[in-house]
């Protein structure tokens, strides 16, 4: 399996991952990610060419993309899946949604793994990123990876007392310790990577699973509003 993974629910990145087959484990054969929060449109087509230029694939070689569908902010998302969606179109290969979320789920599941607490029959975890307005994009996740709940959009106190992980969650560490969750140091700047989104969907596909369509993940109503002129109300 050879596929593209896109993610721009925060800062944009892509990646080329490759699994030779499912008893092996997925490997990153080219990745880039950005810093920036606002520069998606300008980074992202020139990225995806370079990377796939360093693994030396053509986009007709790829099984498929998949692309993080959110949460995360209107303009961020958008260009992300119109991007996949018009590589999709472009090379003929099929296209797939992630939530963004799972990227970081699976980085905090590779590094329980790593520390021999994959399953360790606690409570399970958190996943919070920034949604901006004083709130989080949240997601809750079993001691075994997976989902149970989310992706929701609220304030730090109305989140679970388990452990968090993600840059919201150290945007907002001590409104959320003081409701009783703990803020993982090693995951309080973490954001969606498209490398971790890619290793997510082939685990997911690997269970003979489905991945979610790319209709994105947006929560809430833009910040943007119609002026008033445009609705066909006279302005006052």
């Amino acid at each position: 399996m050879l596929i593209l993974a896109i993610d721009t629910s925060a800062a944009a990145s892509a990646a080329v991952l490759s699994q030779p087959s499912t008893d092996c484990p997925s490997e990153v054969l080219a990745s880039f990610e950005t810093t920036e929060t606002n520069t998606h449109s300008e980074v992202l087509a020139p990225g995806i060419d370079s990377l796939l230029t360093e693994a030396g694939i053509a986009g007709t070689e790829l099984d498929g993309i998949v692309v993080g569908v959110g949460p995360g902010p209107f303009t961020g998302l958008r260009v992300g899946i119109a991007t996949a969606r018009t590589l999709g179109f472009v090379w003929g290969i099929p296209v797939h949604g992630v939530m963004s979320l799972d990227a970081i789920a699976w980085d905090v599941m590779s590094e329980r793994v790593r520390g021999g607490r994959a399953a360790s029959g606690d409570g399970g975890f958190c996943v919070a990123i920034d949604a901006r307005r004083k709130e989080l994009y949240w997601a809750r996740y079993t001691a075994a990876g997976e989902l149970v709940d989310g992706p929701q959009v609220g304030t730090a106190e109305t989140l679970p007392a388990l452990p968090m992980h993600g840059a919201g969650a150290g945007l907002y560490a001590e409104r959320l310790e003081a409701v009783g969750a703990r803020v993982d140091p090693g995951f309080a700047e973490r954001r969606p990577a498209a490398a971790s989104l890619g290793a997510w969907a082939i685990r997911v596909l690997g269970r003979g699973q489905e991945l979610l369509s790319t209709t994105p993940l947006y929560l809430r109503e833009s910040d943007a509003k119609v002026p008033r002129q445009m609705k066909g109300t006279p302005a006052s």
